[in-house]
């Protein structure tokens, strides 16, 4: 899963063989029927947001755009590329998203409490999104190109964030503060200034720091591209769910469903038992914010594979680097809840929509993910 088994690169090929542009076509009227579907089922609202996780699937696979990478080949070959292109997103989005939460109180910011359950979920997530070499959008996107360590990470993710939502509240028993939202405090204004200072100040710093000679994992303007287009489609999710985007609760909510089906009762649940919690469990899963945009993402990344092409090469891993990968997408899902939220949920969009815990979960992950690149080689899942 390093630098060679995990790399997903994509070669436009302008003569393509007419059956690639039948399955090209079929793909895109399944796309536009999971809209029509969705749409009719359980409304627009939905609809649309099924587009826009097929948008943010396209954009992640078509560009290789991901956080977990960007941060490793940062850590061990000091390219910028991936973390500036990171910080590009989020600054696209938050220029979009700060005003409109400041214009709008309805709409509902990435705001997640202080709490010891940030700082310790935080840091486990940096780490274990190392060794399964992907973090919530990764885990995603690669399972829909159809690489086999993420499809089998995938519901060891699932599980892991239905267990670590039913324990939450035990956690959060630590001790939590409130929520800091910046926009509140600040203003829209007091908001950008500062983010984007902060931002930049970190560029500048990741750029100063570079390796010239060093080789680039990105090289184009791809990567740009898909930073752009997340940003924008970040800010849409904001518009028409009404909340940011986000991973991870529309993954434990399907292990959740899938534990009610084998009949256990989670009413009890301190967590699940709760009211608005109900309503989900008994809802459809297409009337969730989260895991539609999810479902969106999976069938955009087969999209965007299908188009470009993928380089999913075989892998050869011995036992322990697939029991390994497992067991981090496990922990991954349990401390994404801890945190509340991925490298989606709570450092894209919570730093976008100026939240303070969204800065604390990116500096304890990006610790985390120092130790996790350590792990990497010894378990034998890449370099």
């Amino acid at each position: 899963m390093g630098a060679t088994q995990a790399d997903l690169a994509f070669t436009l090929n302008p003569a393509r063989p007419r059956g690639a542009r039948s399955t090209q076509a079929l793909l895109l009227a399944l796309a536009f029927a999971g809209f029509a579907a969705t749409t009719w089922l359980v409304g627009w609202r939905q609809g649309l947001l099924w587009c826009i996780g097929v948008g943010l699937g396209v954009a992640l696979a078509a560009g290789s755009f991901g956080f977990t990478t960007g941060w490793r080949v940062w850590i061990t070959h000091r390219d910028p590329t991936g973390l500036l292109a990171q910080f590009f997103a989020i600054a696209v989005c938050m220029v979009l998203s700060v005003p409109l939460l400041a214009a709008h109180p309805e709409l509902q910011g990435a705001d997640g409490p202080l709490s010891w359950s940030l700082l310790i979920g935080s840091f486990v997530f940096g780490a274990s999104m190392q060794i399964a070499d992907g973090c919530g959008s990764g885990t995603l996107y690669k399972a829909g190109l159809g690489h086999p360590v993420s499809l089998a990470v995938l519901p060891a993710f699932v599980f892991g964030s239905f267990a670590g939502s039913a324990q939450l509240p035990a956690w959060l028993s630590l001790g939590a503060l409130p929520p800091v939202s910046l926009v509140q405090r600040l203003g829209a204004a007091g908001t950008l200034v500062l983010q984007l200072g902060v931002l930049a100040v970190l560029a500048a710093l990741a750029w100063r720091l570079r390796r010239p000679e060093a080789p680039r994992r990105w090289k184009g303007s791809a990567v740009w591209i898909a930073a752009a287009a997340l940003g924008v489609l970040g800010a849409l999710n904001l518009v028409v769910g009404g909340q940011p985007w986000g991973i991870v609760y529309g993954l434990g909510l399907w292990g959740a469903k899938i534990v009610q089906a084998f009949g256990v009762d989670l009413s009890h649940n301190a967590f699940y038992g709760l009211p608005v919690q109900q309503a989900q469990l008994h809802a459809s899963v297409l009337a969730d914010n989260t895991s539609i945009t999810d479902l969106g993402m999976l069938f955009g990344a087969l999209l965007a594979a299908q188009r470009g092409g993928k380089l999913c090469p075989k892998l050869r891993l011995p036992a322990r680097a697939w029991v390994a990968s497992v067991v981090a997408g496990l922990l991954m899902g349990y401390s994404s809840r801890l945190a509340f939220g991925c490298n989606v949920g709570a450092y894209f969009s919570g730093i976008a929509t100026g939240s303070l815990h969204g800065w604390i979960w990116f500096a304890c992950a990006f610790a985390g993910s120092l130790l996790g690149v350590r792990l990497r080689k010894r378990l034998g899942v890449g370099g």
